[in-house]
């Protein structure tokens, strides 16, 4: 895997990042005070880079980046993701635009399709082919964000548009089966995975960024592997508490087949098992998991995602999480 550094026309070019560098903190939107003080804090503890996912029903996560933006100076604004669906790439570029022309250089801009429950069953917009309109999504916001014009007639959309800046936003995609992460060495900056084990990245979705970047002619975007983690070295809460947090991806059809390529299919009725819980999850005391998130980068992930499991007090866990990963 390669490592996220400066880019030109999409292409990545590799560079040594410190540790830090390479570590971002997810932040719940559902709050959008408590979630702008959250980004100032990570920052002021020394994150680099914070992730925010667009909640259906929700905040609008980019306006929750304009506000946090005002209230910081460096700190890295990523989503992960917005769903493509229900946002015309035009009115997301436009966003974009309008974030980098206030915090310049600091958006990372991670795009998916969403699943079929939520576009569907709360948008009532048909999901048709959603890595061929993703592929044309990133095609429109590509040409608006990098080249600064599109003339784009395609099967999903027709755009014809001028933008007055090209901020070179780095575009991102969410990365779930192989198919998805093919995609993502062919056309994005970068692929973000959720509860994906790490065993599944590394031996399946690396490989298949790999080969997707090589029919291309690129190199390999970085993975920004999503990381549960959990303060508690007692198993039981741990598994009950993420059962109840992450338990609704098992009756996703999407992740379900996902968790059965990885080797951990979902019991009766979704249900997480306590082996993919197990692997997905990094717990313990602050040593413990200072190490498991060293262990995992030399491993060869890129990026780490790190998302906070509560097990009894949320606000206390998630600064504690926000302060270790700040120093490391």
């Amino acid at each position: 895997m390669s490592s996220y550094g400066n880019q030109t026309q999409g292409q990545v070019t590799a560079k040594p990042r410190a540790k830090r560098d390479r570590i971002g903190l997810a932040i719940a939107g559902g709050d959008v005070a408590a979630a702008v003080e959250q980004i100032v804090e990570a920052e002021a503890a020394g994150l680099s880079q914070i992730w925010m996912t667009q909640g259906t029903p929700g905040p609008d996560t980019l306006t929750i980046f304009t506000a946090a933006a005002m209230k910081t100076s460096r700190i890295r604004l990523g989503t992960a993701i917005v769903p493509t669906y229900p946002r015309h790439p035009l009115a997301l570029a436009q966003q974009a635009l309008t974030l980098e022309d206030l915090a310049p250089g600091r958006l990372r801009l991670g795009i998916g399709p969403s699943h079929r429950p939520i576009i569907e069953g709360v948008y009532g917009i048909p999901m048709k082919t959603p890595l061929e309109h993703l592929r044309e999504y990133i095609a429109i916001l590509r040409g608006l964000l990098w080249q600064g014009n599109v003339d784009h007639h395609g099967q999903f959309y027709s755009v014809k548009s001028t933008f007055p800046r090209t901020p070179q936003t780095p575009i991102l995609i969410s990365g779930l089966r192989e198919g998805a992460y093919q995609l993502a060495g062919e056309v994005a900056d970068g692929v973000i995975s959720w509860v994906s084990p790490v065993p599944f990245i590394v031996q399946k979705a690396a490989p298949a960024l790999r080969e997707g970047a090589a029919r291309s002619g690129r190199t390999a975007p970085p993975v920004i592997a999503h990381i549960p983690v959990a303060f508690s070295a007692d198993r039981s809460a741990v598994l009950a508490a993420t059962s109840q947090q992450l338990g609704y991806y098992g009756r996703l059809p999407f992740y379900a087949n996902m968790f059965a390529d990885a080797g951990f299919p979902v019991e009766a009725g979704g249900k997480l098992s306590e082996a993919l819980i197990d692997n997905l999850v990094v717990s313990g005391n602050e040593e413990t998991i200072q190490a498991r998130l060293n262990a995992l980068l030399e491993q060869g992930l890129d990026e780490l995602l790190i998302m906070p499991i509560t097990v009894a007090d949320a606000s206390a866990e998630q600064k504690h999480l926000t302060r270790l990963l700040g120093q490391m």
